[in-house]
């Protein structure tokens, strides 16, 4: 940061104003005396020097009427300053782009306009960089003002730049296939910034979208992989990926910002395996719940690497607290609503459903909600979300719920689910995947999993209350497992790449088995998808719901089952289904006809039951504060952290960086 600031104020004083409009060049209406019409002059700006070719002219193409006007300009200054804020991402194709404008080609005296298509292959690859830093694309990289077709003659900038890099590849590997992933940490701009530069890379099967806001205002951003991104496809089946839900626990934030580019890669690359699952599957994979958290551990960190403290104590000791919580100091895995107590409490009902439990009143009223505790809720109620896994680290093992013991008083006590043989199943995949997890001589970290395989029932290890695995199961469709990665929660950068070895298959597998059970659609006489049926299997007292469109995913383990659906209104369909052991995932579809609606024997005697769909009742969340607008009408924003390495020159600033100004 002190060396772009630095650079800056070395560069120039002042910016002057152009005395050739931009418009006027751009049409060639700058006109200047005979005796002083422009010619070829020799390339001598300092961050120009390997642009590929040797001489350019002024009046430039934005107005710039001599080198010293353009090195006294703004858009000299920013490129000369982008690599350091974008982190070195699109470096240096940003920069030769910009040259290709501020200092064009010279051929014959006459100015050479570079190829539109470059400025925008350029533009697609790396405006998610500019977008992350909260900073607009420079008006100079405008593709349609500024560049040309190639029917009016133009020229590639990046020629040169192209040939190198595929000499690079090349040398890489020799059969030309290869996945390049740096296994390193990433602050949450570098973060944000690979995600969507991965999603650009893969936009037929990829796009990113924010859940939500921290409390410090940062996007909890997901990327997600579809054979159609951004919908949901019937019959598809949807997954989620969720890691650095405590700030400190950074393996699984890492791990999944490698498995997005990893797929990505292999996607394009041909690989049949990833192909499949993602046009078998909806991916979700949100890297980070908690990236204010993870700031703050971060920062711990790098206070216990500097060599003048004394009092170092190294990764695997640091954060056992610091960063673990949100910046409201509130630990997101207790902070969900307790739908397990009532559970437990009402079970003794015959009619008592145990999924889709609403949200109680008194949550709202006696708790502090984190947002991002609200923004992964309101995820879940959004999706068909089938299978979820959670990324922790402390311990190496797999837990499932439920998390919150049957008995207040009993610390660790055996609280299975109705779907106890699926969540085992669920857990054992990722476990037996894994490198070491399964093994009974790996070596734990204080807990005893050895004759356990690798995985546990959460409360059987220790309960708690207010998890989000627990409120996953009982207030939606979807089965979500913990996995603790190991007992450092901040493993050093040597350990990232090890640490994708052993948990890349487990990965995979996992998204996999999304695809056991069975699926179908349940529908009305019309043959139109009935929202909202529920499908029971008889001996499990855990039903899920049908989707939008009346398709359904129910993970099974094979066998002889009576499945039933029913939706309100309709009459019930029963069928006895045999699932062999050599099928993945069968059929199963119903037709239900209409029937004179009865009142639900489901909640007699169980107040409060009713109101599923009545979610944040008191608007807490939904309520906006007033926003400062700017003359054109549209929201301003707060002036982002960059803004203070122009500002501080004391001249008039570049408000065209600014988004919504």
């Amino acid at each position: 940061m002190h060396t772009v600031l630095i650079l800056l104020s070395s560069l120039a004083t002042c910016w002057s104003v152009p005395r050739c409009s931009p418009e006027e060049a751009a049409m060639g209406r700058c006109r200047t005396p005979a005796e002083n019409r422009p010619q070829c002059m020799e390339m001598v700006l300092g961050y120009c020097q390997d642009v590929p070719y040797s001489h350019t002219m002024f009046p430039n193409i934005v107005g710039h009427r001599s080198r010293q006007d353009l090195e006294m300009g703004a858009e000299y200054l920013l490129l000369s300053v982008i690599h350091g804020l974008l982190n070195g991402e699109c470096s240096p194709d940003i920069r030769l782009l910009g040259c290709s404008v501020l200092a064009p080609r010279c051929r014959d005296n006459k100015l050479m306009k570079p190829c539109r298509s470059s400025c925008e292959m350029v533009k697609k690859s790396c405006i998610h960089a500019f977008e992350a830093i909260q900073m607009a694309w420079p008006y100079f990289l405008d593709c349609d003002r500024f560049f040309v077709g190639e029917e009016e003659g133009c020229y590639d900038p990046l020629s040169e730049l192209r040939e190198k890099q595929e000499v690079a590849f090349a040398n890489i590997s020799d059969s030309g296939f290869f996945t390049i992933i740096q296994f390193t940490y990433h602050t949450n701009s570098q973060m944000f910034s690979i995600l969507k530069k991965t999603a650009s890379k893969c936009s037929d099967i990829s796009q990113t979208y924010s859940i939500g806001r921290s409390v410090e205002g940062k996007d909890l951003l997901a990327i997600e992989f579809s054979s159609n991104p951004g919908q949901h496809d019937l019959l598809e089946p949807e997954i989620k990926l969720i890691g650095n839900m405590h700030g400190n626990e950074v393996l699984g934030r890492q791990l999944l910002i490698y498995l997005a580019q990893y797929l990505c890669s292999e996607y394009l690359l041909g690989n049949e395996r990833i192909q499949t699952i993602i046009n078998t599957t909806r991916i979700h994979i949100l890297p980070s719940m908690n990236p204010d958290g993870y700031e703050i551990a971060a920062s711990e960190v790098a206070d216990r690497n500097d060599p003048e403290n004394i009092n170092q104590e190294g990764h695997e000791y640091n954060g056992w607290t610091s960063g673990r919580a949100n910046a409201q100091n509130l630990d997101l895995n207790r902070n969900f609503p307790d739908l397990t107590s009532i559970f437990y409490n009402r079970r003794r009902f015959r009619h008592f459903r145990s999924h889709h439990i609403p949200v109680p009143e008194s949550y709202w009223l006696n708790k502090v909600v984190a947002p991002e505790t609200y923004a992964v809720m309101k995820w879940i109620r959004s999706y068909p979300f089938v299978i979820s896994a959670s990324l922790h680290g402390g311990e190496l093992v797999i837990s499932y719920p439920f998390d919150f013991s049957r008995h207040p008083q009993e610390e660790r006590m055996f609280s299975p689910t109705p779907d106890e043989q699926i969540f085992r199943q669920l857990a054992r995949t990722y476990a037996d995947a894994h490198a070491t997890m399964s093994n009974n001589d790996t070596e734990r970290c204080g807990a005893s999993f050895a004759n356990k395989g690798g995985i546990t029932n959460g409360a059987q290890w220790y309960s708690f209350a207010g998890g989000m695995s627990d409120f996953n199961y009982l207030h939606s469709n979807c089965y979500e497992i913990t996995v603790e990665l190991g007992c450092d929660k901040f493993p050093s950068e040597e350990e990232l790449y090890p640490e994708w070895l052993r948990n890349k298959e487990a990965l995979l597998s996992f998204m996999e088995f999304v695809h056991r059970g069975i699926r179908g659609i349940v529908k009305d006489e019309h043959g139109n998808g009935i929202k909202g049926a529920t499908i029971s299997v008889r001996g499990m007292r855990h039903d899920i719901t049908t989707a939008v469109d009346g398709d359904y995913w129910r993970l099974l383990n094979p066998g002889v089952h009576i499945v039933t659906a029913a939706a309100s209104g309709y009459s019930k369909v029963s069928k006895r289904i045999h699932l062999p052991r050599n099928v993945q995932v069968g059929r199963v579809d119903f037709v239900l006809k209409k029937v004179p609606r009865e009142p639900s024997l489901d909640y007699f005697n169980i107040p409060e039951l009713d109101n599923y769909d009545r979610f944040d009742p008191f608007n807490q969340f939904e309520q906006s504060s007033p926003r400062v607008r700017g003359e054109d009408g549209e929201e301003r924003t707060e002036k982002p952290w960059w803004w203070a390495y122009f500002s501080q020159l004391g001249v008039s600033a570049p408000t065209w960086l600014l988004r919504n100004y």
